[in-house]
């Protein structure tokens, strides 16, 4: 492994939620990114931001690591879940709630049934 998949590796497997953004949790830097730590943010759910406008190893890297093109990328328990667009409709389904407590991720569900509430 390179030094960034073996950093990256160390960290979704460190952390029970990890999202790779561009910018931080408290300061998002693209629409995407800002968009699932929205979601994660009001949902309640503590996560690892990597920003990876800090680091082109990681930057490019992590695109290798997931074989996933695009940046957000959540992972849950060392699982690679998706980017933006999945990542929104799990929530909007459910799916999301669903994995998180099979993962034992604490989250507020009346948060998550509000953003439902707010798109239906």
């Amino acid at each position: 492994m390179t030094d960034a998949n073996t950093q990256i590796d160390e960290t979704v497997k460190a952390f029970d939620v990890v999202l790779f953004m561009k910018g931080t949790k408290q300061m998002p830097q693209c629409g995407f990114s800002q968009r699932v730590a929205g979601v994660l943010n009001y949902m309640g759910i503590d996560y690892q931001d990597v920003n990876v406008l800090a680091d082109d190893a990681i930057r490019q890297g992590i695109k290798d690591y997931s074989d996933w093109p695009t940046i957000p990328q959540l992972y849950v328990k060392g699982e690679f879940v998706g980017g933006c667009d999945i990542i929104t409709e799990m929530t909007l389904s459910g799916e999301l709630d669903t994995l998180l407590a099979e993962n034992g991720v604490d989250f507020n569900k009346e948060a998550a049934d509000k953003i439902r509430e707010a798109n239906g």
